[in-house]
């Protein structure tokens, strides 16, 4: 993976990468504070529930997912956002496929590892 940490970022010149079956994940822009990237969803997608020491921030630009965060799951859609506190579990399924924009703070270190 390329490492890029650019004031202005040209979206054509960062890949995707596949992170598990029907999700890809692309990283924007970043330091070592705060990090923007884009998760791509196929319907069925799913980000298994988890947890990290990051707070999170995550935008629904399209498509349908039922988010769960600590036990508690809403079905989100276009225009919805989540906030989910450092050390809580969550996870997504992708009903119908799209994309989150999502902001990590600090910066997500191990996504380079």
């Amino acid at each position: 993976m390329v490492r890029f940490n650019e004031k202005h970022l040209v979206d054509e010149a960062v890949a995707w990468e596949a992170v598990g079956d029907g999700v890809a994940r692309k990283i924007l822009t970043f330091n070592e504070a705060v990090m923007m990237l884009r998760n791509r969803f196929e319907a069925g997608g799913v980000g298994p529930p988890h947890t990290h020491p990051h707070v999170q921030c995550s935008y629904v630009v399209s498509g349908v997912f039922d988010i769960m965060i600590d036990g508690e799951t809403r079905r989100m859609g276009p225009g919805d956002s989540f906030l989910i506190p450092s050390g809580l579990p969550h996870g997504a399924i992708c009903v119908e496929a799209g994309e989150l924009i999502e902001v990590f703070s600090p910066m997500r270190e191990d996504f380079f590892a």
